[in-house]
């Protein structure tokens, strides 16, 4: 009895190891705006799903509906994500909205099938500015957020939940007969909290931070009035 003891006790330290999420220092937040009604979009989709394998990027799909009335409906849109990229180009200043679009820790925008402009946001040998990490109970996230270098930032903590992977039969539109696999699908936004600077923790219950989905990333974000700014930190969940 007493050999198997420190057999059970290294098993609870790995799996209270397994649950908390150290990942390498992130570098880039990158948003795919798309559409499944979109004949240019499945190029950009590829190029997301090769930047969700590194780790030092959280790749998210962002499904619009303003190209719903060309003959599909997309089955993943949302309105908010629509309105999450039309602030992104009020707050630029060149309204530049379109898919495939990508937009890198909030601030830079490229064509999303472009894989030279995409390498060029992406690839910045610097990690965001701000430490946020998360660990897992039974049934609850928490999420720690570590002080900003300068001290004086304000933004906003979301989770997102998020699907690993959708594949859509599409049956009309410009993408008539085709069958496109996405992946990191956010299927919405929750509002944590607000952070003013300094260490911070946040609960959130894990049915809502997965919420439709089987992941989760955490977003900490500026705020332009009410358009979203500059992703300051992240994290993603075990495995993402």
């Amino acid at each position: 009895m007493s050999s198997r003891t420190p057999l059970k006790a290294a098993a609870l330290l790995w799996l209270a190891l397994a649950q908390t999420a150290v990942a390498a220092p992130l570098a880039a937040v990158v948003e795919l705006f798309t559409s499944q009604g979109c004949s240019s979009c499945p190029p950009a989709d590829a190029i997301l799903a090769d930047l969700a394998r590194r780790p030092d990027v959280v790749a998210l799909t962002f499904p619009v509906d303003y190209w719903d009335y060309l003959g599909w409906k997309d089955t993943l849109a949302d309105p908010r994500f629509t309105k999450r990229q039309r602030g992104y180009a009020h707050v630029r200043g060149d309204r530049q909205v379109y898919t495939p679009q990508m937009v890198v820790n909030g601030t830079k925008s490229c064509i999303g099938s472009d894989r030279a402009q995409v390498d060029a946001l992406t690839v910045s040998g610097e990690a965001l500015p701000v430490a946020v990490s998360t660990s897992e109970t039974r049934d609850t996230v928490q999420v720690k957020i570590d002080a900003s270098p300068d001290r004086i930032a304000v933004a906003e903590v979301w989770m997102l939940p998020v699907a690993r992977s959708r594949t859509v039969p599409i049956g009309r539109g410009e993408n008539s007969g085709r069958t496109i696999s996405y992946v990191n699908v956010v299927r919405g936004m929750v509002r944590v909290g607000e952070w003013r600077g300094g260490p911070a923790s946040f609960d959130v219950p894990l049915d809502t931070a997965r919420g439709d989905g089987d992941a989760y990333v955490v977003l900490l974000q500026t705020l332009q009035g009410v358009k979203p700014g500059v992703i300051l930190g992240a994290a993603k969940s075990p495995g993402l």
